[in-house]
């Protein structure tokens, strides 16, 4: 098969199509993840672009050839394959590109009970094997057949979260033309199921993996203006915007104003430290110093871990965690195999404002309370030169409390501001996040670093 060091990254494989990733590495990555994970079963589903019916075919062909059944949900969330995962007690498959451009496409996986494969965990195995092309199946082949997973999808996060009581919202959801066109009037509407108090308006439900309107990448404030705009214009109480696969939600207030996903993580979190007084919260290190303040607050116990899903994931299955959020909008969830939904976490939300007579924007109003960058990209020739620069430009100086290295470098200072600079994965980026007290002191902190890594 060749290399295939350029797809596969720290947690899934992403590639090109055709170009990078076609029919005959996901053939050959199907064979290789039948051969990694254990049971006799595996369930894949796909997202709506174009190249995904026939990657995900070849890959269910790849794995019935080593022995494995395969059950073929067909379009779904990432959120549904790991609910697949989970409910079935299978490894999965799940074909999507996320938030990148139509030409991306990739492939998250997991083992049974939706538990994480990265590169520590089975994804360099996987890539071996793949690479060396994994030895023929002696044995008969496994099956491959069809299984609608949507409304047993649906009925499971309506278990979690009870919508029915609260007071009639107007919502406006933004699905990008991703999954969440096909998720959210099966969850939210009454597509499959009855009726909540919900008035739902749609935009760009259209299943469509050329994103004809604007790329399926909420995080991005460019692609959340038509979403602030209908909010504004309807008198939502509330506007929803999920990424291409729909596992990440984010929200925009009554005002159309985003609220920051630190404070959905601190919003959800005190209600599931209701259900279960004195849990563990899980937040990475780029979340707001709020979210360990309102945790602690509350009686929870805040644990902060590195960035990305399957650090997120052990680390709440090492400490027990009842929920965990990252600064990217993805939320974890302890009753949805620590995988992460951003439906289930859009529920909280509906659940809290439905339930409280003020506007969403009184009710975060608590959990926002520090001044915040958001993510700054920086391109640099090299990135571990350029961390040792800014680290040596504050070691000694008496306003620094500390320095760790848990993901990149971290830098708190006796003001309350801090920094972290990490390295991306895939591109010759250095990712800036800085908070402080308020706006003035994270802009000149913000520039003071800025001009460190840019010099």
């Amino acid at each position: 098969m060749g290399d295939l060091g350029q797809i596969f990254k720290a947690y899934d494989i992403r590639g090109v199509f055709p170009e990078t990733l076609d029919a005959d590495v996901a053939r050959a990555v199907g064979a290789a993840f039948a051969h990694v994970v254990d049971g006799d079963e595996i369930v894949v589903a796909y997202d709506m672009r174009p190249s995904s019916p026939e990657l995900a075919a070849a890959f269910a062909e790849g794995a019935s050839a080593q022995g494995r059944n395969v059950i073929m949900a067909g379009l779904g969330s990432t959120d549904l394959l790991y609910f697949a995962s989970g409910k079935l007690g299978v490894p999965g498959a799940m074909f999507t590109a996320s938030h990148n451009p139509a030409q991306y496409n990739g492939i998250k996986m997991c083992r049974a009970g939706a538990a994480p494969i990265g590169a520590e965990s089975g994804l360099a195995q996987i890539r071996e094997l793949a690479e060396k092309g994994v030895p023929a199946h002696d044995g008969p082949a496994g099956t491959i057949t069809e299984r609608d997973l949507l409304a047993d999808y649906a009925a499971h996060l309506r278990s979690l979260v009870d919508l029915s009581g609260i007071r009639r919202l107007r919502v406006v959801v933004d699905a990008g033309n991703g999954m969440g066109g096909h998720t959210v009037p099966a969850v939210l509407g009454d597509q499959l199921l009855d009726a909540l108090p919900l008035d739902i308006v749609p935009l760009y439900f259209e299943l469509d993996g050329t994103f004809p309107n604007h790329p399926a990448n909420p995080m991005d404030p460019a692609n959340i203006v038509d979403l602030q705009a209908k909010v504004r214009e309807t008198g939502a109480d509330i506007g929803l915007a999920f990424d291409g696969d729909a596992d990440r939600c984010f929200v925009v207030d009554e005002r159309g104003e985003p609220v920051p996903p630190s404070a959905i993580t601190a919003l959800v979190a005190v209600q599931e430290l209701a259900k279960e007084p004195g849990a563990t919260i899980i937040h990475n290190l780029i979340t707001s110093r709020a979210v360990p303040e309102v945790v602690a607050e509350h009686g929870g116990v805040p644990v902060r871990t590195r960035v990305g899903h399957s650090y997120i994931k052990t680390t709440m299955a090492e400490t027990g965690a009842i929920f965990g959020g990252e600064h990217s909008a993805h939320y974890y969830f302890r009753d949805f195999w620590r995988a992460d939904t951003g439906m289930l976490a859009a529920m909280h939300v509906l659940r809290v404002l439905g339930s409280d007579h003020r506007s969403l924007s009184e009710i975060t109003a608590e959990y926002t309370r520090y001044a915040a960058s958001g993510e700054i990209n920086s391109e640099v020739a090299d990135q571990a030169e350029r961390t040792a620069a800014v680290e040596a430009a504050f070691a000694g100086r008496e306003d620094v409390v500390s320095v760790d290295h848990l993901d990149g470098l971290t830098v708190e200072l006796a003001s309350g501001g801090w920094f972290n600079l990490r390295a991306s994965n895939t591109e010759p980026l250095l990712r800036l996040n800085v908070e402080a007290p308020d706006v003035e002191s994270m802009a000149k902190l913000r520039d003071e670093v800025l001009a460190i890594i840019r010099a």
